[in-house]
């Protein structure tokens, strides 16, 4: 999508906290490269978004569904200098558990992610065509 990367990663962040999720922790990969290796990388951010509810109902469930959480949302900006959103997919990470009471909880945080991921291409994209 086209956007200012900063603006794309405050939008994801609004429209996770709409779906009911807070960012835990917001990992800036270009900087800690930079930092620890000295290498250049693109612009690129691992947001680590957690719903309270959703997390203790799968806690509850699964005490080792702690391993997987929180779900990790992605922002990174490609060679083209687009910008790319996208999210792990729940149902692949409440798999390793093998706990089907699992599954209805995979389901609502996939179904909140699917619209996190349309609301901000929707965002952008309309802007790119005012």
């Amino acid at each position: 999508m086209a956007g200012d990367f900063g603006e794309v990663v405050d939008t994801t962040i609004a429209v996770l906290e709409g779906e009911g999720f807070g960012v835990l922790c917001d990992i800036d990969v270009q900087a800690t490269l930079k930092e620890k290796l000295g290498e250049e990388f693109q612009q690129y951010r691992i947001l680590g978004a957690c719903n309270p509810a959703l997390a203790h109902e799968g806690l509850t469930e699964e005490i080792e569904l702690g391993a997987v959480l929180p779900c990790n949302v992605i922002v990174y900006e490609t060679d083209e200098g687009t910008v790319v959103v996208g999210a792990v997919d729940p149902h692949q990470l409440v798999g390793i558990a093998d706990n089907e009471a699992l599954d209805s909880i995979a389901t609502e945080v996939h179904d909140r992610f699917e619209r996190t991921l349309s609301t901000v291409n929707d965002e952008f994209e309309s802007a790119s065509e005012a």
